[in-house]
C-alpha cells in the first residue's frame, strides 16, 4: 500500500470515531500492518506519535460535550421540576378553595324538610301521642258548643295525618251526649283521618269529666300527651315523657318535661331547619 492508502484509512478511522473500539482497534492493526511493510520505523513512529496526540485531543473534545449535554439535561430537569412543583401547588390552592366554596354554600343554604320528616324530628323517637280535640283539633273549644256542630280547623289537618301515620294517635274529648259524639267523628272522618288508619272505635275516646280524660292518658301511657289544660299537665308530668301546653299566653315552666306552643301545627309543622 502506498501514502495514498494511508491517508484513506486516516480518513476512514476519524470517520467512524463513533464505532466501537473493536472496530476502531481493528482499523490502527491494520493501517500499521501496512506501514511496517512499506515504511522505515522512524515514519512509523511518527505516525503514532501523532496519532496518539490526535486520540487525545478528540478524547477531551467529547468528554466536555458530554460534561455540557449533562449539564443542560440537569438544569431541565431542575426547570420542569419547579414547574410542576408549582403547578401542584396551585392546583391544591384551586382545590382547596372550591371545596371551601362548597361547604360555604352548604352551610348558608337553608335545608327544607317535608312535613312528615318535621312531625318524626319533633316526635323525638316518640311512638305514642294522646292529644286533647277541643281547642287542638277541633274549633270548638267547650262541650256545650259541640252539642250544636263540630269542625276541625284546616290548618291543623296537615300535621294531624302525619302524626297519625308516624305514630299511634289517640284523641280524646269531653262530652255531654250521644249528638256531640256523632259530631265529632262525622267531622274527622270529613277531614280525611279515618282514611290514612285512624279507627275510629279505639282511637277517637270520649269522656264526661275531665278527671277521665287523665285517666285515659295515664292508661295508655303515651310518650306523648298534648292538652290545653294546664292543671291537667302538671298532674301528669310526672308519668308523660314529653307534654305539649297549647296555650296563646306563652311559657309556663311547669316542669321541664313541659313544652308550649300556640298550636299543635306551630310545634310540629315547622317547614324549614337552617
Amino acid at each position: 500500500m502506498g501514502e495514498e492508502s494511508l491517508k484513506e484509512e486516516i480518513l476512514q478511522f476519524f470517520r467512524g470515531f463513533g464505532a466501537s473500539i473493536f472496530s476502531r482497534v481493528s482499523h490502527l492493526t491494520a493501517a500499521l500492518s501496512d506501514i511496517l511493510h512499506s515504511k522505515p520505523v522512524g515514519t512509523v513512529a511518527a505516525f503514532a506519535i501523532a496519532l496518539i496526540c490526535t486520540w487525545k485531543y478528540m478524547k477531551a473534545a467529547e468528554n466536555r460535550r458530554k460534561r455540557l449535554e449533562k449539564r443542560e439535561e440537569t438544569e431541565e430537569g431542575s426547570s420542569t421540576s419547579s414547574t410542576s412543583g408549582a403547578s401542584t401547588s396551585i392546583s391544591l390552592h384551586q382545590t382547596q378553595s372550591s371545596q371551601r366554596s362548597v361547604k360555604n354554600l352548604v352551610a348558608e343554604a337553608p335545608i327544607e324538610l317535608t312535613m312528615a320528616q318535621v312531625v318524626k324530628r319533633q316526635l323525638n323517637g316518640g311512638r305514642k301521642m294522646t292529644c286533647q280535640l277541643l281547642g287542638v283539633i277541633l274549633q270548638e273549644s267547650s262541650p256545650e258548643e259541640l252539642q250544636k256542630h263540630a269542625v276541625v280547623r284546616p290548618e291543623v289537618v296537615d300535621v294531624l295525618i302525619e302524626l297519625a301515620r308516624a305514630c299511634d294517635l289517640y284523641l280524646m274529648t269531653r262530652l255531654l251526649d250521644d249528638e256531640s259524639e256523632a259530631n265529632v267523628l262525622a267531622a274527622l272522618e270529613n277531614a280525611g283521618l279515618f282514611s290514612v288508619g285512624l279507627n275510629r272505635n279505639k282511637q277517637v275516646l270520649f269522656c264526661s269529666t275531665e278527671a277521665g280524660r287523665s285517666s285515659f292518658v295515664r292508661q295508655l301511657e303515651p310518650d306523648w300527651h298534648v292538652d290545653t289544660s294546664l292543671e291537667t299537665i302538671s298532674q301528669l308530668s310526672r308519668f308523660i315523657r314529653h307534654e305539649l301546653h297549647i296555650s296563646p299566653i306563652g311559657p309556663n315552666h311547669s316542669a321541664p318535661n313541659v313544652l308550649n306552643a300556640a298550636t299543635l301545627e306551630g310545634y310540629f309543622g315547622q317547614l324549614s331547619q337552617h
